[in-house]
């Protein structure tokens, strides 16, 4: 079946149909696949009833696999899945729903803020495959924004001033915004802060791109209460309704996003009633964006 594209949005967004993440690829599927992320950066597949060896197997045509380690406070002996998969969903390792003050859930509503994935790693991701198994009846959405016209609109002065500038992102930033302080020191040595540029040049087509995060805790020569102010008025510059995808799931939708060009949001549901069960592979990036100096 040929490889089909259709814009969702104008800037950011597309359905994609002819394609079985069941059975290997093509190499012309997935050159199709690679040209559809570079112009959407969003791409939706319907219908993708997929295991997690498929998920993950569908995910290797695209680079190598980031492991799921690192990211968040879950205990190695609690892990429901393998490490190839990030588990975003409220579930424990039995299928129980996460009680509502479970540190792990506490963590885990860090999502709900605009963040790129992997952004806290010295290397950051390239993309994301997340794979709904199981969904609530209500809520839930994840929402994409587009980091490429955002640049795009911003005016000549602000381009300039953004051009050389370079952030401090951890996990320690974006959870602390939220209240949740209480980390371990293990914990905080795993998410000491590493640096990225605020602007990014897509490698395929040149567009650049702000690279904002939730996970940002200052921009580096810049006092701190003065990078916080910047920092939030792009994200809002950033997070206009023109430039965002709302992405309502259906049971075994597959989304794919490319961290370099977007941020998203998971949206609420009703958590302690409700199960969400979403698998994420993850492919790594090639290389900082920046020289990584103690932070």
């Amino acid at each position: 079946m040929t490889v089909r594209i259709r814009p969702l949005t104008p800037h950011v967004g597309a359905e994609v149909e002819g394609i079985d993440m069941r059975r290997p690829l093509a190499p012309d599927e997935v050159a199709a696949i690679e040209a559809g992320m570079d112009r959407h950066a969003v791409l939706v597949f319907h219908d993708q009833d997929v295991t997690d060896e498929q998920q993950v197997a569908f995910s290797t045509n695209f680079g190598a696999l980031e492991l799921a380690i690192g990211g968040n406070v879950t205990k190695d002996a609690d892990r429901r899945l393998d490490v190839k998969l990030a588990d975003i969903s409220n579930l424990d390792r039995d299928n129980r729903l996460l009680e509502r003050d479970d540190r792990r859930r506490m963590f885990n509503l860090g999502n709900r803020l605009w963040h790129s994935d992997s952004s806290f790693r010295a290397v950051p991701a390239k993309y994301s495959l997340l794979s709904a198994r199981r969904i609530p009846s209500a809520g839930g959405n994840t929402e994409f924004a587009d980091m490429r016209a955002a640049y795009d609109a911003l005016d000549d002065r602000t381009k300039a001033e953004v051009e050389d500038l370079v952030c401090e992102h951890s996990l320690i930033f974006s959870r602390g915004l939220l209240g949740f302080t209480e980390l371990s020191e293990e914990e905080k040595r795993t998410f000491r802060p590493v640096r990225q540029r605020l602007v990014r040049t897509h490698p395929v087509t040149g567009r650049k791109s702000l690279f904002l995060s939730s996970h940002i805790g200052t921009i580096v020569g810049w006092p701190v209460p003065e990078a916080r102010c910047f920092i939030r008025d792009l994200i809002e510059h950033a997070t206009r309704r023109e430039f965002v995808y709302a992405h309502v799931w259906r049971q075994h939708d597959l989304v794919m996003w490319d961290n370099r060009q977007t941020m998203h949001r998971a949206r609420p549901f009703d958590e302690t009633r409700e199960a969400r069960d979403m698998r994420r592979t993850t492919i790594a990036g090639d290389a900082p964006t920046v020289a990584q100096e103690a932070a």
